[in-house]
């Protein structure tokens, strides 16, 4: 049975390890990257665990704007602890480990959280091919993104509370 906990430090590098696995090197982050966030949101990370390992993994900092602009994935200080939209940096699910509904989980949780935290919503970006996967969850497409983050053609996602 899956369980799902707040990240911890020591948890970054097996992040970054997952991370590295299922998205290209362009758009991964790095641990440099992970370990910075970690230290100014590391309220914002949560992994899910399957027997005791890590098995997956969603972050994102939060922010005043509906909108996921480049810049935060570059400064982590952009984070706004008081903004009231959740973004969603990466969710991400080992390969040995996909397809049993992980990433399901993870999102909904993240979603759970926010609503607890009387946040306002959720924003992320994601490649046309996940878009459905997101409306599943809620959310709504908001058109391709001005995004350019690992040079890849992004769209935008949210869901209101």
């Amino acid at each position: 049975m899956p369980n799902i906990r707040p990240a911890k430090s020591e948890d970054i590098q097996k992040i970054a390890e997952i991370e590295s696995l299922c998205f290209p090197e362009s758009e991964a982050a790095s641990l440099k990257s992970f370990t910075e966030r970690f230290q100014v949101f590391p309220e914002c990370f949560f992994v899910l665990e399957v027997n005791g390992e890590i098995a997956g993994h969603i972050n994102g900092c939060r922010y005043h704007k509906a909108e996921l602009p480049d810049e935060l994935f570059e400064n982590a200080n952009l984070h706004n602890p008081n903004g009231m939209y959740q973004t969603v940096f990466g969710l991400a699910v080992a390969p040995s480990h996909q397809r049993k509904g992980y990433a399901s989980i993870l999102t909904k949780h993240l979603i759970e959280v926010c609503k607890q935290r009387n946040l306002t919503g959720m924003v992320l970006t994601c490649k046309e091919h996940l878009i459905p996967f997101y409306q599943n969850h809620g959310f709504t497409s908001q058109g391709q993104s001005d995004s350019s983050h690992g040079g890849a053609l992004w769209y935008d996602m949210t869901i209101e509370f």
